[in-house]
């Protein structure tokens, strides 16, 4: 069974989202790691970018395929994990914590309202499998 921390929002495009202050860190879940297989490569957006919701702002290559990222909310990249460029496998290892992607600075924080609570990614979860 895939980890879902209470603490997160999630999308259905299997995001996660941890608002902190005025930011909010992204990366990808338990359950899409574990989707996705071996993750051997990840392309991300540079520092200052602007990502818009609904629309890819990255890839992650697996041994099983190559996986688009789609932003779950608007804002500017204010920091990217770097680390995962050497080490990719760190998503695999630790999605919520050494394996988080970028951090942006949302352009309207009341998008995570729209987002899905834990239970409701759980049960996202279950109906796909």
């Amino acid at each position: 069974m895939a980890n879902i921390p209470e603490d997160l929002r999630y999308s259905e495009e299997h995001e996660w989202l941890r608002p902190a202050g005025d930011q909010v860190t992204i990366g990808i879940t338990d359950h899409a790691q574990n989707q996705m297989g071996d993750i051997v490569f990840i392309e991300l957006p540079e520092v200052g970018d602007e990502i818009t919701r609904g629309e890819a702002f990255g890839t992650v290559e697996s041994t099983k395929a190559v996986s688009e990222l789609f932003a779950p909310i608007s804002g500017r990249i204010v920091e990217i994990n770097d680390t995962l460029v050497d080490a990719p496998e760190a998503i695999n290892e630790d999605p919520y914590g050494d394996g988080w992607m970028v951090r942006i600075e949302p352009t309207d924080l009341s998008d995570l309202d729209e987002m899905m609570t834990s239970e409701a990614y759980q049960e996202l979860v279950e109906s796909e499998d």
